[in-house]
């Protein structure tokens, strides 16, 4: 297991922050988002405080390209840091991208994430993640990619857009056979739930486990696939 180093490195994506504490490796900051309360804080994902992490004269920033802003990253780089950008898009890009991250920080690439064969189709599920509007995962994001290694298949995977709006008319249409309702990165009320309760049964699983990517993702695997074992797909009931 990699092990700390001297590089000082600021983490502005909370997958990252986390896989870099898991390897005994301490950035000197992060975003407030990261949940580490005791590391210093430097704004968020999409508004990180440009001036403190120049000040910090780190070795290195890691970012995300998806998490993280373009223009931030160009600020970042115009005041003559180091900046290396991830891009985590599905479950298959996790292995190479974490080996850039150790990398980044002196250390040797971790253990490969367990991916275990794929197994048959459980059942199809809808993936709220805001509402006003209603949006969901596509099928080409690491959430949809994590559920289809454990054989859930998200509805809405193949209409071209990463982060579809949809309606609960739309959703209907779909017939999924259970809505899996993520802790974030919106906080769904019980009267969401009840809402979405009359169009399939409600599953709440943890937001972490379905979208951090890193340290966490095989343990999220077993995690979600041991939560959700024995849900089966039935479209014969009337929703």
């Amino acid at each position: 297991m990699p092990s700390s180093t001297s590089v000082r490195a600021v983490s502005l994506v909370p997958s990252i922050t986390e896989s870099l504490r898991s390897w005994g490796h301490d950035p000197v900051a992060c975003t407030q988002y990261c949940e580490q309360p005791d590391l210093f804080h430097v704004g968020g994902t999409k508004n990180p405080d440009i001036n403190a992490i120049v000040d910090l004269a780190p070795d290195v920033v890691l970012l995300d390209k998806v998490e993280n802003r373009r223009e931030d990253a160009e600020a970042l780089v115009a005041a003559g840091l180091h900046v290396v950008a991830i891009d985590v898009r599905i479950l298959q890009d996790v292995d190479a991208e974490m080996a850039v991250i150790a990398a980044a920080v002196d250390l040797p690439p971790p253990t490969p994430i367990r991916i275990p064969p794929v197994p048959a189709n459980r059942f199809t599920a809808f993936v709220p993640i805001w509402r006003r509007p209603w949006m969901t995962i596509g099928g080409l994001t690491y959430g949809s990619t994590l559920l289809a290694a454990i054989g859930v298949n998200t509805v809405f995977g193949d209409v071209g857009s990463d982060y579809p709006e949809v309606t609960l008319a739309d959703v209907v249409r779909e017939h999924p056979d259970r809505i899996l309702v993520p802790s974030e990165p919106y906080e769904f009320k019980p009267r969401h739930l009840v809402e979405l309760e009359e169009i399939a049964p409600v599953v709440e699983v943890d937001g972490r486990d379905l979208f951090w990517w890193g340290a966490r993702t095989s343990v999220a695997i077993v995690r979600l696939s041991e939560q959700l074992a024995g849900i089966e797909g039935d479209h014969s009931s009337t929703r």
